[in-house]
């Protein structure tokens, strides 16, 4: 996809975002890493509801402001999970809803913050890390990222929000997506004692759709 293409991407696909109240406000922001190893970013306190594709933050491989405008604070986050997860060429940070919800409740396993309740959960997202709480924009999320190794490409943020890691920038919207839906279906059963998918289940998925989960992602 050329530069401008993605310019277009990071747009709509915010715009999608946005409008389905998956991230209010100014909150929330996307990146996509180019060929030349510099990234695009949404600007600080833009709504993703209506980005301007000319206004996109453009950054070189060292995190330096090339063109547009100021770039969003939380480029740490991203700039840990594109060091960690090398195929990662999108990231995508939201404060949605249920997601947040999820990460404030006292039994969440911070090495999976969802229980394996879905085939699509697993697909999309594998399992989920939680780390805890940092303020937005602070340089020590990096380091927190940076400690899970690379073996999540989805994590939530304590009292915060999610950031999904993915190959392309539709990948990682669709998984975080997912990742909203899962922590919804969570909240919804939470008492209810629900069946979630078994060790021979999660086997069989892993082998037929070549999944790698992290460990002890399913216990």
């Amino acid at each position: 996809m050329t530069e401008t293409a993605l310019r277009d991407e990071i747009c709509r696909l915010g715009r999608s975002l946005f409008e389905r109240g998956l991230t209010p406000g100014s909150s929330g922001n996307i990146s996509v890493r180019l060929h030349d190893g510099g990234w695009l970013v949404t600007p600080t306190n833009a709504s993703l509801g209506s980005l301007d594709p000319a206004r996109l933050s453009r950054l070189d491989p060292d995190g330096r402001l090339v063109s547009g405008d100021a770039p969003t604070k939380e480029v740490p986050l991203h700039t840990a999970l594109y060091q960690t997860r090398s195929a990662a060429r999108a990231v995508v940070h939201l404060h949605s809803t249920h997601s947040v919800a999820l990460s404030m409740l006292p039994e969440i396993d911070p090495r999976a913050a969802l229980p394996p309740m879905t085939a699509y959960y697993l697909m999309k997202c594998g399992a989920t890390a939680l780390v805890p709480y940092y303020r937005p924009g602070d340089p020590a999320v990096a380091d927190a990222i940076k400690g899970l190794a690379g073996k999540y490409s989805s994590v939530l943020l304590a009292n915060h929000g999610p950031v999904v890691s993915g190959d392309t920038l539709e990948a990682a919207v669709f998984a975080i997506e997912e990742l909203e839906e899962t922590a919804k279906l969570y909240l919804l059963l939470r008492g209810l004692n629900p069946r979630y998918l078994s060790p021979e289940q999660i086997a069989d998925l892993s082998k037929t759709f070549g999944l790698v989960l992290p460990e002890h992602g399913h216990n």
